[in-house]
């Protein structure tokens, strides 16, 4: 297992989880979020091949539409 901090909280997750299985584990909806990662906005395109590592920092937000 390995700890990484989601939007200031700790959580662990298996070893070799990619970013879009994290995700999915976290029941969110892909089309309706953007991730910051370490810092940096990831593109959707790059979740699918990013491997989570012990103390990466994801912040999530969720996009909300109306008016």
């Amino acid at each position: 297992m390995i700890t990484l901090h989601v939007n200031g909280e700790a959580k662990t997750c298996p070893r070799q989880v990619l970013l879009s299985e994290l995700l999915e584990q976290l029941s969110l909806n892909p089309r309706l979020i953007a991730v910051e990662y370490n810092g940096e906005i990831l593109h959707r395109q790059f979740w699918a091949t990013t491997q989570m590592q012990t103390g990466d920092r994801l912040e999530i937000v969720t996009i909300v539409g109306g008016g």
